[in-house]
């Protein structure tokens, strides 16, 4: 628990007004900064509980040695002057999952679920599969619910579901879950942390003070993941959609331990990325005791997580699908891959100097690409190199529209950016829902 200290917050998105609250209640004096306007809603609640709002760009200003900590957004780069001045200090900059963690009761159960893709999915079909059987399960993390929202909640024996991404790991460092989850791993993120290495190392943290009676379950056909998870002590459980595992695909179904669990057919979200998804939360199931009934009635129900290859609807026989999470090529190849009818893709977005030559092996069903954004004219240049017919737009409401004018029955149109919103969207889940509002514009 942090009582009774001195604490600069760095950010005012979800999580850093989570853990401003938080800390209040215990006597912190608290400062919390932006460079952003904020709401006079917000801004009145933080400041009745005695939070000093500071809004400047100049946080380095606020800084000395009076500080007991810095709290860091998870989206901002670590080597920002005030965090260097906080290092110079001795402050400990650390994050909102951190502080929380703090405050947890001892005996609560945490998994925690990373990775370079599908840990949303992951993270939501564990959460929902252990409700079948206990109403003392919590979903948080960077899932979208702080964990400091969470922490009045739990009680002792309850468990949370947590996702954690690369950049809460960060700056983690007594946080410590029961269960540990490493997806996959590949080159995502590197402009955030300057190398591959750097990036592995990080996601690593997921399993910060392990010992043997701890859980590591991971992907037995990611060779990355493998050769980074040599050295830790867990007990270490294996997924497969390639080769055997402790859970894995045969004769298509997915089996654990050698029994059956459920026919391919029988799952509504599609793909071996989803599978291998699915596989982690039956693993994870069956140490919590859910039945292969409750199993096969959600995973005959899920369609999938919003903006992740995200069934939209149907018009005149054309199927959209929303994929807007999709800001990298990992994300794209394991979109295209799911599909075997004729695609034309949308991409475009925010240029981080990356090629995409990476996807030119998964273009096999896609007949056209449409893009737009700030990275139109490069997506133009690797369509014509690997001669797939472009059509090059300012927008995606543009690029829906013409999309779906060049389409014919039978095609799936596909919002996969593999590129980050920010050239022309906050988020991606803006960017997805105004696909979606323009593709219901369709009808």
């Amino acid at each position: 628990m942090i009582e009774n200290k001195k604490i600069l917050i760095i950010g005012m998105g979800r999580s850093g007004i989570g853990v401003a609250k938080l800390l209040s209640k215990h006597n912190n004096e608290i400062v919390i900064n932006d460079s952003n306007e904020q709401e006079k809603e917000v801004l009145d609640e933080l400041e009745k509980l005695g939070i000093k709002v500071v809004i400047t760009d100049k946080d380095y200003e606020l800084i000395d040695d009076s500080f007991d900590y810095v709290v860091k957004n998870p989206g901002i780069r670590k080597d920002k002057e005030i965090f260097n001045i906080a290092r110079k200090l001795n402050i400990p900059v650390i994050n909102e999952v951190e502080v929380a963690y703090k405050f947890l009761p001892e005996d609560v159960k945490i998994i925690a679920i990373t990775g370079s893709n599908g840990k949303t999915t992951t993270t939501t079909i564990v959460y929902e599969l252990l409700k079948y059987k206990y109403n003392n399960i919590h979903l948080g993390g960077n899932i979208g619910v702080p964990v400091s929202d969470l922490v009045n909640e739990v009680k002792k024996g309850d468990t949370l579901v947590l996702e954690i991404s690369d950049h809460q790991l960060l700056d983690m460092y007594d946080f410590k879950s029961n269960i540990s989850v490493l997806t996959n791993l590949s080159e995502v993120h590197i402009d955030f942390h300057g190398t591959y290495d750097n990036y592995k190392n990080t996601k690593k943290k997921i399993f910060n003070n392990h010992t043997k009676n701890d859980i590591a379950i991971l992907n037995k056909s990611d060779n990355d993941v493998i050769k980074l998870t040599e050295d830790i002590p867990d007990k270490k459980l294996y997924f497969s959609s390639k080769e055997d595992a402790d859970i894995c695909l045969k004769d298509n179904y997915i089996v654990y331990n050698n029994e059956k669990i459920i026919s391919l057919d029988d799952i509504k979200i599609k793909g071996n990325h989803n599978y291998e998804n699915i596989m982690v939360a039956i693993l994870i199931a069956k140490m919590y005791d859910i039945t292969n009934e409750n199993i096969k009635d959600f995973l005959s129900k899920f369609g999938g997580v919003e903006h992740r290859i995200e069934y939209v609807t149907e018009i005149n026989k054309r199927k959209f699908y929303n994929d807007s999470k999709a800001t990298n090529n990992k994300s794209t190849i394991i979109a295209l891959d799911s599909f075997k009818e004729p695609t034309i893709l949308l991409m475009g977005g925010l240029d981080r100097n990356i090629p995409f030559d990476e996807i030119s092996s998964h273009l096999t069903n896609v007949k056209t690409i449409v893009c737009y954004g700030e990275t139109k004219e490069k997506i133009k240049e690797f369509a014509n190199k690997n001669k797939v017919d472009v059509i090059v737009v300012d927008n995606l409401i543009d690029a829906t529209k013409k999309a779906y004018e060049i389409s014919e029955e039978g095609d799936v149109i596909l919002l996969s950016p593999a590129c980050a919103s920010w050239d022309q969207y906050k988020d991606f889940e803006i960017r997805g829902n105004e696909f979606k509002e323009t593709v219901y514009s369709l009808k």
